[in-house]
């Protein structure tokens, strides 16, 4: 039997780990924008009339699309390392 009041297990390796879903939307945003978000995932609570609120609101309850917002920012995390090694002197 575990103790409840044990932490969670540390999770070194998972990038979303310790992250909330509004740190991860507004990470997005800040990239791509909301006219970019909508293109890589066409939701409309990025197309119309978008805010952060309504994004976390739908997001929530919809597996489905959190999902492909966080593969999404896996991709972006991926993306932004890639270029900051290309610029790097070998």
């Amino acid at each position: 039997m575990t103790d409840p009041d044990a932490p969670p297990p540390a999770q070194p390796r998972n990038p979303l780990h310790g992250l909330t879903l509004e740190a991860i939307v507004t990470a997005l945003v800040d990239e791509y924008g909301w006219p970019g978000l909508d293109e890589r995932i066409p939701l409309r609570c990025f197309a119309f009339d978008p805010s952060v609120k309504s994004s976390l609101k739908f997001l929530r309850k919809t597996p489905w699309a959190r999902e492909k917002v966080e593969s999404l920012y896996l991709f972006m995390l991926r993306d932004l390392k890639r270029e900051e090694q290309g610029r790097e002197p070998r």
